[in-house]
């Protein structure tokens, strides 16, 4: 049974296997009509194995488990059915937090099919009003609930394709005569789609493929459930997005270019294999690469289904052109200029001369000089490339400008491996990194580097830093990772004498950061019945609230995305009375203290 509105023609914001920054989505979300208080029905005869509140991730959420062993699971729900309601608000007292997660025993809470469990809401980390719904097994393998064919659901269009990619993936594969990574916007040719021109290339190629599928009636862009890509009419590669273990949910980092996705926001699915991906999605020929030879003309077929078989078809030609030196006019630079990037092994050097000559760059790796011979030349200067698996480069050196790459240590991914200079200490577990990690770190004016915010973490690290000055009271200084425009993420840390260790699951600019501000506390609303205020902290973080009135426990409910607290009574015919103490206090310890009277 639908939970929400059954026998009704139903809408979703979202599907399963839809990419999320850490995670994939592992449900289906249901639109409530932009409104919460929608009842919420048992798809099916069930008990009450867990349900949880808390103002982040799912929320206020529900898994009811089934006979046949299946578990569906409810979220962000704005309250319980009444029996729910009242014995999580019991426990909730006495534990005396609201975050809470309970585990009842089989026989405390049962439900029919079409029974009412909850009501809709938007709590936890949900952006607006909805129900997300999943479907699972005993082992937290999450399906995808479309396939169960609710008749609420309609689907007749084809997935959108907007971009797909293509990735030199060997020292010698070139995309029209360039290595790298380029990308095509495809034309909508009926009801498929084609590229405008031939792509030439050469050497181990991977394909990615940025789109998104839309149900009947709905503007929201969802996942796409099937990829499969062809080549000269055999398929190499086929991922279909069907059953997710919870467990495996983050390594969607795996499945998608996390570089391309943080600088542009587009979420490109590889249609290729990297080394270690173990997702169960996949069937593929040579993990998905294909090789282009020199004066072969690949024909290229990329299809892609939603859970409705609803099919769209990319076609497109890739003519094999063997690389070769060709001399193009740049732009004369006031001073020579090298600069490089790193993609999975090969070191990318681009250099340009005030001569406009072409001239070799000097790599030295230990005691050794190699001449770097040019591989190719574009508009921005000249390429050199260079496996750094033979050997990292201390410094690169081209018409007498130097520069350092800075490369300190190469970690394996699948081992445990430490790293310490003067300022930075690392521990990596073996399985905290995807895959292998060429590890720079600098440090300037106290905001100490990691290598970047485009490489992704699977389980977190410890960071250990050593700051040039102390600060003034080591107990309210933490660690923060800094991301995009003024952003800082609290990570914490311990204090060690003079260095302070973290726990983080990023990569990229950290710097420790004291918080010496208590949070701040508005009162909203005052009365008999309820008493709410607005709480906020400008730095570390909410880390804790208490309240109470004439000395005695009041519960809170918090949510987060709106920095409200607001209390809920267990006996609704007693009136709030008395002196009230409100305690907040943020993750560094800095504590508000409000009081009032009812």
């Amino acid at each position: 049974m639908f939970p929400i509105k059954p026998g009704q023609q139903n809408f979703l914001s979202g599907s399963m296997g839809e990419i999320r920054p850490s995670h994939f989505h592992g449900g289906i979300d249901i639109k409530t009509d932009g409104v919460t208080g929608l009842p919420v029905y048992a798809s099916a005869d069930g008990y009450v194995s867990r349900y949880k509140s808390s103002s982040f991730g799912y929320g206020n959420v529900i898994h009811l488990t089934h006979p046949n062993g299946l578990v569906t699971v409810y979220a962000h729900l704005e309250k319980f059915a009444a029996p729910l309601e009242s014995y999580m608000l019991r426990k909730q007292y006495e534990n005396q937090t609201f975050e809470l997660d309970l585990k009842p025993e089989k026989d405390i809470f049962k439900f029919k099919k079409g029974d009412i469990i909850g009501y809709s809401g938007n709590t936890g980390g949900s952006g607006g009003p909805h129900l997300h719904f999943e479907i699972r097994d005993e082992k937290d393998n999450q399906y995808n609930v479309l396939k169960f064919k609710f008749p609420e659901i309609q689907d007749k269009t084809a997935p959108e394709i907007t971009t797909v990619a293509l990735r030199a993936l060997s020292i010698d594969g070139r995309v029209n005569d360039q290595f790298g990574r380029f990308e095509f916007t495809p034309v909508k040719v009926g009801n498929n789609y084609k590229l405008k021109d031939t792509v030439y290339a050469h050497g181990v190629i991977g394909l990615e493929v940025h789109a998104f599928d839309r149900l009947d009636k709905s503007l929201n862009k969802n996942g796409v459930q099937m990829v499969e890509l062809a080549i000269n009419g055999k398929p190499i590669y086929q991922h279909y997005v069907d059953c997710i273990p919870l467990e495996k949910s983050r390594q969607v980092s795996w499945h998608i270019n996390y570089a391309a996705l943080k600088r542009s926001g587009k979420s490109f699915e590889k249609c290729y294999l990297d080394d270690g991906n173990d997702l169960p999605l996949y069937n593929a020929v040579q993990k998905g690469r294909f090789i282009i030879k020199p004066n072969g003309t690949y024909e290229v077929a990329l299809t892609l289904k939603d859970s409705y078989n609803n099919a769209s078809v990319l076609r497109f030609t890739i003519a094999g052109r063997k690389p070769a030196f060709q001399q193009i006019a740049f732009p004369k630079p006031k001073k020579p200029q090298i600069d490089y990037e790193l993609s999975e092994n090969i070191l990318k050097i681009t250099a340009a001369d005030t001569a406009k000559h072409v001239r070799n760059v000097e790599m030295f790796v230990g005691r050794l000089k190699y001449n770097l011979l040019p591989s190719y030349s574009t508009a921005a200067g000249t390429t050199y490339l260079y496996d750094v698996r033979a050997g990292f480069p201390d410094s690169l050196v081209f018409c007498g400008v130097s520069l350092k790459p800075g490369f300190k240590q190469l970690v394996p991914s699948g081992q445990e491996m430490s790293y310490t200079d003067n300022n930075v200490a690392l521990v990596f577990n073996k399985n905290s990194l995807y895959d292998t990690l060429y590890l720079k770190t600098a440090v300037d004016k106290d905001i100490f580097t990691v290598n970047d915010l485009y490489t992704p973490l699977f389980q977190p690290i410890k960071i250990t830093l050593k700051p040039t000055t102390m600060p003034a009271d080591p107990s309210k200084a933490s660690v923060y990772s800094l991301g995009y425009g003024k952003s800082r993420i609290f990570e914490g840390g311990k204090w060690d004498g003079n260095t302070i260790t973290a726990t983080t699951k990023n990569l990229g600019k950290f710097r420790i950061l004291s918080d010496t501000s208590a949070p701040t506390v508005k009162l909203l609303t005052k009365n008999k019945d309820v008493i709410s205020f607005r709480v906020r902290d400008d730095l570390s973080g909410i880390a804790s609230y208490r309240l109470e009135v004439n000395g005695k426990f009041v519960l809170l409910k918090y949510e987060h995305k709106k920095a409200l607290l607001w209390s809920e009574k267990l006996d609704k015919k007693v009136p709030l009375s008395g002196e009230v103490v409100l305690r907040v206090k943020d993750n560094v310890g800095n504590e508000a203290v409000y009081k009032t009277k009812i």
